[in-house]
């Protein structure tokens, strides 16, 4: 029986991955006038060239494994992050506005 391969989570998954692909999604998008519709499948391709020739190049399971988290973790990230300054922006119009 084959097992997994062991994968270490380190400071490179947490905190520079995430920003970095959803950082390159967003110039992309700028500059290259690419559809919303298609910047979450960016995201994901970014997210598995960074994993598997970057981080975990000397395993390609490992690699696309972790490829897929820092992929939909930028995707996710974005998302939220988007629907709380929304949110926000909606929250703050309503405190400002005058009353009736």
């Amino acid at each position: 029986m084959e097992h997994f391969p062991t994968i270490h989570t380190n400071f490179w998954d947490a905190v520079i991955a995430i920003p970095v692909i959803m950082i390159l999604t967003q110039l992309l998008k700028k500059f290259f006038h690419i559809k919303p519709i298609w910047v979450p499948s960016i995201a994901l391709i970014i997210g598995l060239l960074m994993s598997i020739f970057i981080s975990h190049r000397h395993n390609l399971l490992a690699g696309i494994f972790m490829g897929w988290f820092y992929g939909y973790s930028a995707i996710g990230s974005y998302a939220s992050l988007k629907t709380t300054l929304i949110a926000y922006r909606q929250k703050n119009k309503k405190s400002i506005s005058p009353p009736k």
